[in-house]
């Protein structure tokens, strides 16, 4: 398999989430990249004999979720505070597509923001449902146990303590969420929604 190569995010200054928590997240960011790669370099070893070495593959496998899911869902994170914030554009689809199915985008937005607020690890997510045309909410524990099938990330949210607690402590949380909101460029998550259809 080909190895997975870390991106590099050209991330500004934000508003309450500082350079050097970036700069330590970022680093979290690496080791799951070069993790996925080492499970994969293990995984070939230890494939040479299946029957000898089943129990350490299948731990393997397990591991390989976490630690894949960990890269990817940061690569999300990551490119949304990229480019300074901004706006969602006036004819944004992705804005219509909200309030096609909630009374308004605010209160569809305070819905997401809530479930971000659930109390231990995870990441908040809005995702697109192709088969039912229509974005859906979600909360992933840890890493990888959750996501919903079939469906397409549009928006990620850390909410590991890692991604906040350095700025905020553990009880800025709600802070942190209203800061993700005012550093994020809107036009990636356009773009994400675009994509995703």
């Amino acid at each position: 398999m080909k190895k997975f190569e870390e991106t590099k995010f050209n991330i500004g200054e934000l508003k309450g989430i500082s350079a050097k928590n970036i700069e330590e997240h970022l680093k979290l960011y690496a080791g799951y990249v070069k993790n996925a790669n080492l499970v994969l370099e293990k995984f070939a070893e230890y494939a040479v004999d299946t029957e000898k070495n089943a129990y350490v593959l299948g731990e393997l496998q397990r591991r390989f979720s976490f630690e894949f899911n960990g890269m990817r869902n940061h690569e999300i994170y990551f490119a949304s505070l990229e480019g300074g914030a901004k706006t969602l554009p006036a004819d944004s689809k992705f804005k219509m597509a909200i309030e096609s199915q909630a009374p308004s985008f605010d209160m569809w937005l305070s819905m997401f923001k809530l479930m971000a607020m659930t109390r231990g690890i995870g990441w908040a997510v809005i995702y697109w449902d192709p088969k039912m045309q229509q974005l859906t909410l979600g909360w992933v524990d840890e890493q990888h146990l959750g996501h919903l099938l079939g469906l397409t990330p549009i928006l990620m949210l850390d909410m590991w303590e890692h991604s906040y607690v350095a700025d905020y402590m553990p009880s800025g949380k709600k802070q942190y969420i209203e800061d993700f909101f005012a550093n994020l460029n809107w036009e990636v998550i356009e773009e994400n929604f675009k994509l995703a259809q």
